[in-house]
């Protein structure tokens, strides 16, 4: 089969890539600087937000895995997130519906779905509150006749580039490196999804994916120190403090006041305090049931990031 990953040079994405090659598939990188990956496959240069690029990107594809998104917790313009992560999505679906593409799997995100507990959405910042808006485009979409297959990984961990859409590798590294002044809702769980699984999910899921379907892509559920104390026992590290919410709220005030003033990316911001003083465990039931999906227990994944650093 011959599929179009957008975003396949990101975090996921190039884990996906590598999974579609190693299947037998033949891999369509688009990406805008898809040509200097280094990847399996055809690399097409090119950005979602683009029409016509997306609609020429699909030319001879027999499906497409649509990954590409704006992952950040903050941009000085909000309507990037926008355009990425909503516009993006209506690209892909407009152009493989005139391309009669039969399959295609979108990847959403846990933090589309409500809190653990919750029915109501949280929309904490404009990454989540898009990836929200993007999903109901989906469904909507699929009520009217779209072969969509959703995925919705947990939080995605493992080996790989240091980048925001790797944020354990990142708080791992910066912990080692003494960087890291502390955690935040270390009590509330997590479902920490190990890389290579989720890339294997969504080979199974172009292949053999039910149309409509959504599938839960977590892992262990644990509680966020979890991650330290295995790092704790595999490194002698000790477990970075537990930062007090009301001081990670004043934090993220300020940082982003200085980064409107200063420019750059803040270090934290209010809305991603309130994502952390939520739970965020699900069970993935139907993709192990439908996709031969495999959860790595965390202290094996977490070990094998520490391997990878």
């Amino acid at each position: 089969m011959r599929v179009l990953i957008t975003g396949g040079t990101g975090y996921l994405g190039r884990a996906v890539v590598r999974a579609l090659a190693a299947a037998g598939h033949d891999a369509c990188v688009f990406a805008r600087r898809a040509s200097m990956a280094g990847l399996p496959g055809t690399a097409i240069d090119g950005d979602v937000r683009d029409a016509g690029t997306v609609g020429r990107a699909m030319a001879g594809c027999d499906g497409v895995i649509h990954m590409a998104a704006l992952v950040s917790i903050w941009r000085r313009r909000p309507a990037d997130f926008d355009e990425v992560n909503v516009g993006g999505l209506r690209h892909v679906i407009e152009a493989a519906t005139r391309a009669g593409i039969d399959r295609i799997v979108y990847t959403s995100s846990f933090l589309a779905l409500p809190p653990t507990g919750h029915t109501d959405h949280l929309r904490a910042n404009d990454y989540q509150r898009t990836k929200i808006a993007a999903d109901a485009l989906a469904e909507e979409a699929v009520r009217a006749g779209a072969p969509i297959v959703r995925t919705y990984p947990g939080v995605v961990y493992g080996p790989g580039a240091d980048t925001e859409g790797n944020l354990v590798g990142r708080l791992i590294r910066d912990h080692l490196a003494g960087r890291l002044p502390g955690i935040v809702g270390g009590d509330h769980l997590w479902s920490f999804a190990y890389v290579e699984d989720v890339a294997a999910a969504h080979v199974a899921a172009i292949e053999r994916g039910a149309r409509g379907a959504r599938y839960r892509l977590g892992g262990e559920n644990a509680p966020q120190r979890r991650v330290f104390e295995i790092v704790e026992r595999l490194t002698g590290r000790r477990m970075p403090r537990e930062l007090p919410v009301s001081l990670a709220r004043i934090a993220g005030r300020a940082e982003e006041w200085r980064v409107r003033l200063t420019g750059g990316q803040p270090l934290i911001t209010t809305g991603a305090v309130r994502i952390f003083e939520h739970d965020w465990s699900f069970d993935s039931n139907l993709a192990e049931r439908e996709l031969g999906y495999h959860i790595t227990p965390l202290a094996e994944g977490v070990e094998r990031t520490l391997a990878a650093l």
